[in-house]
């Protein structure tokens, strides 16, 4: 029977999602459940030098404070450990092992940091804890380097060694292979452990795997949390890990324990923060790339899933598991630079606009609650016919005369209502925007109409500006461009529209547009709003 012993880390991965913030009861709770349950070794927490001690969280500044939200519980036959992100808590934060809670330290440490991080793990050891080496992003190595830190833990002696698939990227075959290897390499003396997490919704298959490797001829570590809770698409549920050792190895863990701390807790936390298997994780697992490039580009609501694909990748090997938002910007940029020549095209564009009176439809939640402005606003103006062009939207019970397409996505959401409406209208586009069928009315060359200064390089009512700035019209009144309100406010009328802000955020990009607009200079035509903004400053 293989020697596996099951590690909890709900206390510490767990935390991700909530900031740590579990509430002093609830973390008792779950530790004394996780010991009653019989599970070999419980991760408690962060050491983090950077945090303020607080008994309701489970991130520490130092070992002393571990002691104190601990204190007076009983460890039963588990072993206790924490976890050292290597860099965010020095050694002069430790304390003896003799004087600590915890039995053991997990240090978990980059590629390009192993050496300085493996000479850490020595100091950690002579203070007398068991030391684990967590080689996070495992799938950064190729084998040269996973044989260098090898020799690197060789030397060591810790604990236990373990494999952390980060991202959640890892098959089968991979994992068997980078198992094998290190188990070949590795003195017998260490433990191999696994981490894993569920963007393939393979954490838990994994596991099973690693589980019924035979004849391995050493002990063996396991990680899971309760009902998977963690980071990114979570981790393997400690519960199904316990159940199958239960049903396979002959083990005896209390399941009925973990399913009461799951029940009691950890389901309401689920409830406010829902965490597993998603889109997003599983693009970013697909394309093996940290989730957060994902996220930066689905966030901008802007782009087709073909063409975030495309995008990721373009992302350097080198540069897939550390995000750099900076670096994910310029190839956003650089993706949507799509040249064109537009002269005949602004020339007619021109032709046709040059001295009119332009309305702007937005699709803010205005252009509905206010329609009353903007039908009265038309009525004043009834001999005058002025130019309509709605802006990424088709308007609804409201004609009008174009629309301005340059944001791919929303274009996947109009085609069909361009394709079949029976009201004849132009479409204008950028250059970004490739037509389903056909062409365009008008293309525009989307390079041109940017403001590479601002927060929102492609903000198409600036773009929309710079074209009727270049079009001679005699003035420009806008409805439905509300600007942006925080997270819990609509708005668009569109709820998939809306982007998550905090009130910060939003008013800082409120400011960004004002300042775009300045930084066009003279625009050579009068600007009014006529439904209410916060692009106008005060407001």
């Amino acid at each position: 029977m293989p020697d596996i012993n099951l590690l909890d880390c709900t206390l510490r991965d767990g935390g991700y999602l909530n900031d740590w913030e579990f509430g002093h009861d609830n973390i008792v709770n779950i530790f004394e459940r996780l010991v009653s349950a019989g599970v070999d070794i419980i991760e408690i927490g962060f050491l983090n030098a950077s945090r303020e001690y607080d008994a309701n969280r489970t991130i520490f500044p130092d070992a002393r404070s571990v002691n104190l939200t601990y204190a007076g519980l009983e460890k039963g036959a588990s072993m206790i450990v924490g976890m050292i992100d290597y860099g965010t808590c020095g050694i002069d934060r430790m304390i003896p092992a003799s004087d600590s809670f915890m039995d053991g330290i997990r240090v978990i440490f980059k590629k390009e940091k192993k050496e300085s991080a493996i000479a850490f793990c020595r100091q950690i050891k002579e203070l007398g804890y068991k030391v684990f080496a967590q080689a996070v992003s495992i799938t950064s190595y190729d084998d040269a380097e996973l044989m260098d830190l090898i020799g690197l833990v060789n030397d060591l002696e810790p604990y236990a060694f373990s494999l952390v698939d980060t991202y959640g990227l890892l098959h089968k075959n991979q994992l068997m292979h980078y198992f094998e290897f290190a188990n070949e390499h590795m003195s017998d003396t260490i433990r191999l452990g696994y981490h894993s997490h569920n963007n393939f919704q393979l954490a838990y298959a994994n596991c099973i795997e690693v589980m019924e490797i035979p004849d391995l001829g050493r002990k063996v570590v396991i990680d899971g949390t309760l009902y998977g809770m963690g980071k990114s698409a979570g981790n393997a549920p400690l519960e199904l890990l316990a159940t199958y050792m239960n049903d396979n190895f002959g083990k005896r863990y209390h399941c009925s324990q973990l399913l009461e701390a799951i029940d009691v807790t950890i389901l309401e936390l689920y409830k406010k923060i829902p965490w597993g298997y998603s889109f997003k994780f599983f693009l970013s697992a697909s394309k093996d790339c940290h989730p957060n490039y994902v996220s930066y580009l689905m966030d901008k609501k802007k782009l087709s899933v073909k063409s975030i694909n495309e995008i990721l990748d373009k992302l350097e090997r080198s540069k897939r598991l550390s995000y750099d938002q900076a670096y994910v910007e310029r190839l956003y940029v650089e993706y949507q630079k799509q040249e064109c020549d537009d002269t005949a095209d602004r020339k007619q564009l021109r032709e046709w606009l040059e001295g009119r009176d332009i309305l702007l439809l937005g699709p803010g939640k205005h252009v509905v609650e206010q329609r009353d402005r903007i039908e009265a606003w038309l009525e004043e103006r009834r001999g005058y016919d002025p130019v309509r062009i709605s802006i990424n939207f088709i308007p609804q019970g409201l004609a009008t005369d174009a629309v301005f397409i340059s944001n791919a996505k929303r274009y996947v959401t109009l085609s069909t209502k361009l394709c079949q409406s029976t009201d004849r209208f132009l479409t204008l586009a950028t250059s970004n925007v490739t037509k389903a069928s056909g062409a365009f009315d008008y293309v525009f060359n989307y390079n041109s109409l940017l403001d590479e200064q601002a927060m929102i390089v492609d903000n198409p009512m600036i773009m929309m500006f710079r074209l009727l700035r270049e079009a001679g019209v005699r003035s420009v009144s806008l409805a439905g461009f509300d600007g942006y309100v925080k997270a819990d406010a609509p708005n668009y009328i569109n709820p998939n529209m809306d982007h998550s802000f905090s009130r910060e955020k939003a008013a800082e990009i409120n400011q960004d547009v004002r300042d775009s607009i300045e930084r066009l200079g003279p625009l050579g035509f009068v600007l009014e709003y006529i439904t209410d903004t916060l692009y106008i400053e005060g407001v």
